[in-house]
């Protein structure tokens, strides 16, 4: 019945695939969203009499972008930048392409058409843009995902002990054997920009997003759909480029949008999904209740300064609010951060043996470091990479110190077929010790993203997620065709303390600090910019913490997954 059921999934979504084909190279479907930037290109695809005076003109492209490496690419601002930039009169067109980097980042490509002589620069707009003059233009956004998620044994076939006071958990919930659901979502919206003056423009943009699940979900086998506002947000960016070629951007928005911040290792969840929204897996929902954000760069050097009211489930609504800064730079090879947060209002408990605190008080501070080296022209070599990240919580109104951190490191192997790339990263979010009166268990915010990020293993994230928690990875990256990437990853799981309060209830204290492995495979295909299948199958073993809390058990848990994202 599993091959079977498999087989007609796939079978369904390769029929579907076929039925859209490539109409744009413009717009790139959503996978890329909030992605770090590794690099930025410039070029001129068409020929120009005045070589100088072309250099000219990508170097002053490339300044008003103002992206760099370490930024996070956000697909409907970088298009609004670019269409303001092509009001420059020695422009006919712009385009950009994004692609994913052997470092797990983003490669961002501008291309600088020049027109021809005698012929204006005004171009006819493409779907999905509506209207593009004079620096004015309007884009609509379309977004279609399905995903068929399956599991054999969820929570190690013991649902009514992982799931015993869980408020997703209504109705059956999947357990021993296998169990399947089929979800998905539509998202549609429309955003635009439009010129104040020479140096100023102002932006906005609103979606919305229809969502459904039907089958035997992770935690209920209720069938569920929701239509609900997405974005929901207006700015006003400007700058100013000096003679001596010093670009100062400014940008102030505020609504519901998406925020990250960096990697996604405090801050990158800032909406929820499952419940009565339905998508669970797919996780369609990002944006905030409100973000107000100002932003301010000066060539490579930038400040962020920002506050974010998640929009949670009225289930389990936590009334967190957090707010904080945060500055980076690029200095030639290296990317450096630091980041401030505090959470001045929260409901959100922390408990102990003897106490309960509250988040509400909660400051951290953050420091982030990456070195990535320019590869050279001739590739002979590996190319090595690394990063780590470094943080520390307090709170206010009580005794707390929590460490979470993580270093990585590996190399680059372009050269070598299938132009493999090889990682390791250890990672600790400190527990609570029950001998000291500090609190020291790390609270992990909005942590999250997606499986090569911070959902650490796709399915042991379920069960254990950032905090009290030692995790190494190791990860391969893999590509036999351009357009296919293979990524496999390889955890062990422990504990870093055995009290486990705050955490699944069945898992508060354990006997060792053994938690699990998990063996998984993710498989990406881009048949386009705009089309894109994936999927994935994992294994994840029980440690021996796990076995003896959860006494008879199956062991291990098995899950598959696959999805085509079409969007424009």
């Amino acid at each position: 019945m599993f091959t079977i059921r498999i087989l007609y999934v796939l079978i369904s979504l390769v029929a579907v695939s076929l039925l859209f084909r490539p109409v744009s190279a413009q717009v790139a479907v959503n996978p890329y969203e909030e992605q770090r930037i590794d690099s930025v290109s410039v070029v001129l695809v068409t020929p120009a009499p005045d070589a100088a005076k072309s250099a000219r003109l990508v170097d002053k492209v490339r300044k008003m972008l103002a992206l760099f490496p370490g930024d996070l690419y956000r697909e409907h601002a970088v298009q609004l930048t670019l269409s303001t930039i092509k009001r420059l009169p020695d422009i006919a067109n712009l385009t950009h392409e994004v692609e994913f980097s052997p470092r797990g980042g983003l490669q961002l490509l501008v291309k600088v058409e020049l027109p021809p002589e005698n012929i204006s620069a005004e171009s006819v707009p493409q779907f999905p843009w509506l209207y593009d003059r004079q620096g004015t233009s309007i884009k609509a956004k379309v977004e279609l995902l399905g995903m068929y998620y399956g599991n054999q044994d969820a929570w190690f076939g013991r649902e009514e002990k992982m799931l015993d006071g869980n408020p997703f958990a209504i109705g059956k919930s999947a357990g021993k054997g296998y169990s399947d659901w089929i979800e998905g979502f539509v998202h549609g919206g429309i955003y635009g920009i439009t010129p104040v003056s020479d140096d100023v423009s102002v932006y906005g943009g609103f979606s919305a997003i229809a969502s459904g699940s039907t089958g035997q979900e992770l935690f209920t086998d209720q069938t569920r759909t929701h239509v609900a506002t997405e974005d929901a947000f207006a700015g006003i960016v400007g700058g100013v480029v000096t003679e001596d070629g010093d670009r100062f951007v400014y940008n102030f928005s505020a609504g519901r949008q998406r925020f990250s911040l960096g990697e996604g290792f405090l801050l990158v969840n800032t909406s929820q999904n499952g419940l009565d929204r339905a998508a669970l897996q797919s996780n369609p929902r990002w944006a905030s209740d409100q973000v107000v954000l100002a932003q301010f760069a000066y060539n490579n050097v930038k400040a962020e300064f920002f506050a974010v009211d998640p929009d949670e489930l009225a289930a389990i609504d936590s009334k967190t609010k957090i707010r904080g800064v945060n500055l980076q730079t690029n200095l030639t090879d290296y990317q450096l951060g630091y980041a401030y947060l505090s959470v001045p209002e929260s409901s959100t408990g922390y408990y102990t043996t003897s106490a309960q605190y509250s988040r509400e008080g909660l400051r951290v501070h953050n420091v982030r470091l990456r070195w990535q080296p320019t590869a050279p022209q001739q590739h002979t070599t590996a190319v090595p990479f690394a990063g780590a990240e470094f943080a520390r919580q307090s709170n206010r109104n009580f005794s707390m110190a929590a460490l979470g951190y993580f270093v990585e490191g590996g190399y680059v192997f372009p050269s070598v077929s299938w132009s493999p790339t090889v990682s390791y990263r250890y990672a600790r979010f400190s527990g609570d010790k029950a001998d000291t009166q500090t609190f020291e268990r790390w609270d992990p915010l909005l942590s999250g993203g997606n499986g090569e990020t911070w959902v650490q293993g796709i399915n042991h994230f379920k069960i254990f997620q950032n905090s009290n928690l030692i995790s190494h990875r190791v990860q391969l990256r893999l590509r036999p065709k351009p357009q296919i990437e293979l990524v496999p990853q390889l955890w062990w799981f422990k504990a870093d303390s055995l009290t486990n309060l705050g955490g699944n209830p069945a898992l508060s204290f354990l006997p060792d600090d053994d938690l699990g492995r998990e063996l998984n495979l993710t498989a990406k295909y881009f048949y386009s910019r705009n089309i894109m299948l994936q999927g994935h199958i994992a294994a994840t073993f029980a440690g021996s913490a796990v076995k003896d809390a959860l006494g008879t058990h199956h062991s291990p848990w098995i899950s598959t997954m696959l999805f085509l994202r079409v969007g424009f």
